[in-house]
């Protein structure tokens, strides 16, 4: 809108004018940014957010160090795992061995190294089988209702009942020399029902919410329903589901070459302790057994920060804790001081032109 001005202050039809404004003053709608566009990248971004905490970054960081021993094993191990250096039985870290010897002769370092295969195979293959098995039965147990949703959770009941390292050990005495391929299938079918219980929880509570109740409206099948709108709210349940039966898998698949149920034909660390503990190599011959122990923690740690972070993600009180806590560090304090800190400005001069600067700053 413009409004002409006379020289007398005032507009023609005697509407008061503010002194000293242009001739004419022209008002002008703020203009009003549109929402940001959506690209691949940014929305690639948004569905890894539960990574880009510092405790995930550290344990993908680690876990994928072990991901690459896995992949270059052949290239990186120093001696074939199952070569023999006979003038070298029983020998302690040296220049040569760098985590010494078995009583064969055989490299530790490289029994490690090619170990970890087994490992992450395992561990990535049946919490692969594991999480699909949850995803169906615990959404659609959510999902629905009925005798549909009843039935389907009392099958989670069940396996959740179901000891899991004796029914392990019963089907693998089946076999004669198991492939990896079904010791991983054999932990992801008793190792889905806790990932299952908790996606239908969550699900039961997503079934009502307005956008749900809006696709059902529209006639959406149940298919696109559960794909489209409730598994991108699920995520990061799925995800922290997938890294705990990753955990889960791991340990049992060491336990169980432990104490002898898979063959020893198959390597891993579990293998390694098993023959450390069948030779005696307890406690004398450290090298021997110590480096797989570590292995294992380590890993663990790994998939446990990776956890927390996911964590961290998904409960809104976690992370505003989390975000507080880095705060105050970048600040210079202690996070767990129970007393405030107070920082003192010096007080001025009495002849100081400006005496309002006489206050005391307190920082938290």
């Amino acid at each position: 809108m413009t409004v002409p001005t006379s020289a007398a202050g005032a507009a023609p039809d005697g509407t008061p004018v503010v002194t000293g404004m242009p001739e004419t003053a022209t008002l002008r709608s703020p203009v009003t940014a549109g929402p940001p566009r959506k690209t691949f990248w940014s929305q690639l971004a948004q569905a890894f957010a539960m990574f880009r905490n510092p405790k995930s970054v550290a344990g993908l960081i680690i876990l994928g160090v072990f991901v690459l021993v896995a992949i270059l094993a052949p290239w990186i191990s120093p001696y074939a795992p199952t070569q023999k250096d006979r003038d070298a039985l029983r020998q302690p870290p040296s220049f040569e061995h760098w985590l010494g010897t078995t009583h064969m002769g055989e490299d530790v370092l490289s029994q490690i190294i090619y170990g970890t295969r087994g490992v992450i195979v395992v561990g990535f293959l049946s919490a692969l089988i594991a999480t699909v098995i949850a995803i169906t039965i615990g959404v659609i147990a959510g999902y629905v209702r009925g005798w549909k949703s009843e039935s389907l959770s009392a099958l989670t009941n069940v396996f959740l009942v179901i000891p899991g390292i004796p029914l392990i050990i019963i089907i693998a005495s089946q076999f004669e020399n198991p492939p990896l391929i079904v010791i991983a299938a054999v932990l992801g079918l008793t190792g889905w029902a806790w990932g299952a219980r908790v996606l239908r929880a969550q699900t039961m509570s997503l079934r009502n919410r307005d956008f749900i109740q809006a696709a059902r409206a529209n006639g959406e099948p149940l298919r696109r329903i559960i794909t489209v709108e409730m598994l991108p709210n699920l995520m990061a349940l799925i995800a922290s589901s997938f890294v705990g039966t990753v955990t889960a898998a791991i340990l049992g698949l060491t336990t169980l070459a432990f104490i002898g149920v898979i063959p020893v034909s198959n390597l891993n660390w579990g293998t390694i302790l098993f023959w450390a503990q069948q030779n005696g190599a307890f406690p004398r011959l450290w090298w021997w057994y110590v480096p797989a122990g570590l292995c294992i923690a380590i890993i663990g740690v790994a998939l446990s920060l990776i956890n927390f972070g996911i964590d961290e993600y998904v409960n809104p009180r976690l992370r505003s804790a989390g975000e507080r806590a880095r705060a105050m560090k970048k600040k210079g304090l202690n996070v767990n001081d129970a007393v405030t800190a107070v920082r003192t400005v010096p007080l001025p001069d009495k002849n100081s032109p400006n005496p309002s600067t006489n206050t005391t700053q307190n920082t938290k």
